[in-house]
Order: C-alpha cells, then sequence, then structure tokens
C-alpha cells in the first residue's frame, strides 16, 4: 500500500520555484516549496542532509509514504519520498539504482527513518545521490509521517495565499495603470517599485521598448553581458524562467495575447530573484500584453493611413509642396530638406499571389519595416520609414557629415541579423540627393533602380547608389533579356561560354586589357603573367574576337559584353 497526500493543483500564477531536474537548474517554473524550505519545518528540525545537498533547491509539491517496495509506479514528479526503511530493508544492493530511478522520475528527495529496520544506508547509494544531487534526508526518529504531512501542506498553502494576494494586488495596481492611459514605461516604472533593480520590456526579438530603474543600474545592465553592441537583449541567451548569474539574477515571461508572442518583460536583480519576484512579472506581462495589443491595433490605422500618403508622395499625387510639406511636419516627418530615399527589398521574396500567401509573409515584411523604423529614426527623428507589401521606403534627411554611403551602410549593419531586421538577406538602393518634395518621385524611382540593378550587380545583400550604377543603370532599361543574351553571343562568340574555366580565364584577360587601355605590361603585371605569356594571349583573343587592339568599335562593344556578364539573371 501507499498513500500520498499533496495540496491542491496549484493554478498559474500560484506558488512557483525554479525547477531543477538532476540537480540542475533548468529556469522553468514549477509550483511549490524548494526542499530546502521544506527542511525548516519545524517537525523537521534535527533533520539530517545524508547525501545529495546540491538538490536542495528541487521543488515539493507533495509528500508520498513509500509502503511497499515497488513503490516506482505510485510515484511522481516534485514528491517527497517519506519511509521508515521497512520497504527497502530486503534489497540493500538495489538502493542505488532505486534512487537512479526517482531521480528520473523527477522527485524532489528521499526522506528517511533509521535505526528501526535500516541501521545505515550504502554507502554506494549515498554516492549516487551526490552524483545526480539527488538528496536524503534522515528524518528525526520521534516525528510522525502525519505531523510532517500536516505542516508541510499547510506550509505550501500559506505560500500560496501570500503569493496569491501579492499577485493580485499587483495585478490591480497596473491595471489601473493601463486604465488612465498609460503605456509599457509607466508598467516598468511600477515594476521597478515592486521589485527594485532594473526592469524592462522588449520586443520578440529583443529591443527594448522601455527600461525603469536608477541611472547606474540601468546603465550596468543594458551594458552587461545579456546585451548585444546594439543595445538588444540576447532574448536567445536568456529563456524565459529564472536565471542566477555573477551579477545577481534575472527572470524573464513572456508577453503573450491571442497566441502571438509580443515581446518579453524581464527584471534584473542583484539578489536571488524569487517565485513570487516572478509571478509579479506575469502579471504585468499580461497588462503589458493588454498595453501592445492597444499600441498595435492604434499603430494599424496609424501605419495604413501613412501608408497611403507616403504612396502618393512617391508617385506624385500628394499635392502642392504648401499641402504636403505640412501634412508631413503632423505625421512627424520633416520632407523640406536636403533627402535621400532609400528602398530596400528581402531578397528572394515574390509577389504573393493570394491572401493566404500574403499572410504567411506578411509577419516576416513587418518586422524588416519595424527594424528599418527602429534604426532610422534612432539616427534621423524626422525620417519618414513606411513599410509595404514587397518593400519599405525611407525618407532620410542627408547626415550631417555628408557622406551618404557611409550612411546608409551603417544603417544597413544595424538592421541586418541582431539590428532586429532578421536573417533573411536584402537589398538597398539609395537615390541621389534631392532639395525638394517634388523630386520625391523621381527618387523613389532611382532608388528602386538601385535594388534591382544593385541585386543584379552584386547578388543578394547588395547595396547601391543610383549614381554609382554606371553603365548597368542603361543595360538594365533593355527589357528584352534575350536581347542582350544574343548581343553577347554575338560580340564574344565562342567567348561567351559562361561554365567553361578557359573561357572565363581568357575574359578576365580580355576585361583586364580593356581596364589598362591595353596596357601589356601593366596587365601582365596585374594578372602575375610573363610579358611573352601575355602577348600570345593578346592574339589568341583577337583570332577568336578580332582586331580589338586597334578597333575602337569593337573594344566598346567587347567591354559592354563583359559588363552584361556580369549582369545577374541574364
Amino acid at each position: 500500500m501507499q498513500r500520498t497526500t499533496e495540496a491542491q493543483a496549484f493554478p498559474d500564477g500560484i506558488g512557483a520555484a525554479p525547477e531543477s531536474s538532476g540537480g540542475r537548474s533548468t529556469g522553468t517554473l514549477t509550483y511549490g516549496l524548494p526542499l530546502g524550505e521544506v527542511l525548516g519545518a519545524s517537525t523537521l528540525r534535527g533533520a539530517r542532509v545524508l547525501a545529495g545537498a546540491g538538490g536542495l533547491g528541487r521543488v515539493v509539491q507533495r509528500l508520498n509514504v513509500m509502503e511497499v517496495p515497488d513503490i516506482l509506479p505510485w510515484v511522481k514528479p516534485h514528491e517527497l519520498l517519506l519511509t521508515t526503511g521497512y520497504p527497502l530493508r530486503n534489497t540493500p544492493g538495489d538502493l542505488s539504482g532505486l534512487v537512479l530511478e526517482l531521480d528520473r522520475r523527477g522527485l524532489a528527495g528521499l526522506a528517511i527513518k533509521l535505526g528501526r529496520y535500516l541501521d545505515v544506508l550504502p554507502q554506494e547509494m549515498l554516492d549516487e545521490a551526490d552524483r545526480l544531487g539527488f538528496p536524503i534526508v534522515q528524518l528525526p526518529a520521534g516525528v510522525g509521517f502525519d505531523d510532517i504531512l500536516n505542516q508541510v501542506l499547510t506550509d505550501v498553502l500559506n505560500r500560496q495565499a501570500a503569493l496569491l494576494a501579492r499577485s493580485e494586488e499587483v495585478h490591480r495596481v497596473l491595471v489601473q495603470i493601463v486604465l488612465a492611459g498609460g503605456g509599457l514605461q509607466e508598467v516598468t516604472d511600477e515594476l521597478v517599485g515592486i521589485l527594485g533593480g532594473v526592469v524592462l520590456a522588449t520586443t520578440p526579438d529583443g529591443r527594448v521598448l522601455a527600461v525603469s530603474g536608477e541611472p547606474e543600474a540601468v546603465a550596468g545592465v543594458l551594458e552587461g553581458e545579456h546585451f548585444d553592441e546594439s543595445g538588444r537583449f540576447r532574448v536567445e541567451r536568456s529563456p524565459e524562467g529564472i536565471r542566477t548569474d555573477p551579477a545577481g539574477s534575472h527572470a524573464v515571461v513572456p508577453i503573450v495575447a491571442g497566441g502571438v508572442h509580443h515581446g518579453r518583460i524581464a527584471a534584473f536583480s542583484t539578489d536571488l530573484m524569487d517565485a513570487s519576484d516572478v509571478h509579479a512579472l506575469e502579471r504585468a506581462a499580461t497588462v503589458a500584453a493588454l498595453v501592445v495589443t492597444k499600441a498595435l491595433a492604434v499603430s494599424a490605422v496609424e501605419s495604413k493611413y501613412q501608408g497611403d500618403f507616403m504612396h502618393d508622395l512617391i508617385n506624385g499625387r500628394a499635392g502642392s509642396v504648401e499641402h504636403t510639406v505640412p501634412h508631413s511636419a503632423s505625421l512627424g516627418w520633416d520632407i523640406d530638406r536636403p533627402l535621400i530615399v532609400v528602398v530596400a527589398e528581402i531578397d528572394g521574396a515574390e509577389p504573393a499571389a493570394t491572401p493566404s500567401s500574403l499572410q504567411a509573409v506578411r509577419p516576416v515584411q513587418d518586422r524588416f519595416a519595424a527594424a528599418w523604423s527602429s534604426v532610422v529614426h534612432g539616427r534621423d527623428g524626422k525620417a519618414a520609414v513606411v513599410g509595404f507589401a514587397q518593400e519599405v521606403v525611407a525618407l532620410i534627411g542627408v547626415p550631417a557629415h555628408g557622406d551618404v554611403d557611409r550612411f546608409v551602410r551603417d544603417v544597413v549593419s544595424h538592421v541586418s541579423g541582431d539590428g532586429g531586421g532578421g536573417r533573411r538577406s536584402f537589398s538597398t538602393g539609395v537615390s541621389r540627393v534631392i532639395a525638394s518634395p517634388q523630386a520625391l518621385p523621381e527618387a523613389y524611382e532611382q532608388a528602386r533602380k538601385a535594388v534591382h540593378v544593385g541585386r543584379q550587380m552584386h547578388g543578394a545583400g547588395a547595396v547601391a547608389h543610383f549614381d554609382g550604377l554606371g553603365v548597368f543603370r542603361l543595360l538594365s532599361l533593355i527589357p528584352d533579356s534575350t536581347e542582350l543574351q544574343q548581343f553577347v553571343n554575338e560580340t564574344l562568340g565562342e567567348l561567351a561560354a559562361r561554365d567553361d574555366a578557359t573561357n572565363i580565364d581568357l575574359r578576365r584577360t580580355l576585361q583586364v586589357l580593356l581596364e589598362t587601355n591595353l596596357n601589356v605590361a601593366e596587365t601582365a603585371r596585374s594578372l602575375h603573367f610573363h610579358y611573352n605569356t601575355l602577348r600570345y594571349r593578346i592574339g589568341k583573343l583577337e583570332r577568336m574576337l578580332g582586331p580589338f587592339t586597334t578597333d575602337p568599335t569593337l573594344r566598346l562593344n567587347l567591354a559592354l559584353a563583359l559588363q552584361v556578364i556580369q549582369m545577374r539573371g541574364i
């Protein structure tokens, strides 16, 4: 026979502690009391930990009394197993295996009375418990199991009641903040007053939306190991739950609404955090979900409005400058200054053919647009950034240092990867500088052309300025790629074969010759050829292509054909 006594099911938000498995903290929250705290009960005064002291953080949810040797089918995770030793008296050689099986099943520990049926436990059993971090406790001789059951369960329920009261109070206060119009910043401010330390709210990828705490403490956290150089919280290194670190501890809980992950709330403390702190964060995450969903609803309406106006601006349908400039200012945009237009497209993104396919790619595009908005506005608060179905368009003021290329590459590097744009590559096009909003349509077309031609020139991830496209800009105006390929074949003949190693080598020689204006000595040095070897190659090229060393028109045609070969997709 066996008897199990346990508290009622622990509802979400009631008494939790970090779960451990095999003595190793996983950071997952499991509801109950740590075994070390259970041993502090008055009925257990005088109890001794014989082995497995490293597992005293294991959580006790229930108690079970072992009265038969074959207890394993009846045990449950997070039980403290009590025994007089009677079921174990005839199988001392199997006790090491019993410890291993109890640990595998996630028990909190084994508490045994010695002296009546067993005087000592085998050393092999204690060694195995130490290895696993599975606590084995010697109970005081004069205490009854009923006394232990009653007191421990009373302590668990009292802890539940206290945590529930605090959790409800935190929830009430935070809801009042939201009802009064507060946002994430007010939520984190209130949490700091409750928990102390530093509290922050982030996007799903770790971008900080709000942070509260003493300035020095905030700076210490943001400059610590949990954040990268761009200020992003490394969510991939900080899963949900409590974690300890050299500086103290931190806890992370998700912000979830409608099954959608909207971000995280994280708290950092120089002290060790406990279950009540995590419950406060869980309540705050529920309230934060309300804030985020409300903000998303407002943002959706604003984004639609901004998107429509941006669409009119870049297509020349927004009206006169006298109308567009003040209207843009009402949206927080300054377009009455020297501007560049930047267009960014995710590489490989195909136009969505159906509503379902559009729904599938929308989260990626939304995150991409949000990353561009965050990074650009961190450098130019008056910039206009709008995400469309297949591209992001940004109207950005010319930087004070005047180096547009350096500015754009800096933005691209921060949007990429850890910057929040995801791991998918994207190509970026930059227009010429414009001095008037009236030139926005032309600048937009320049930026779009730079995206497409830049991708043809350099492949995925290209960053191209319209003025840097050169002859490729003209070649891209030819809509028929078959015509371009035919021109290459007619001009280069057998040298046009793209997959032949010999032809690739000869084309490289021809390219350098044309770039050096037929300077044989300079070409030989550049290609590391002997002078006579290069003279032989020139003769071979002229037999294949014609007298290009004396015919400037042929040289022009050859140079154009080589440029066409560089264009991808031709």
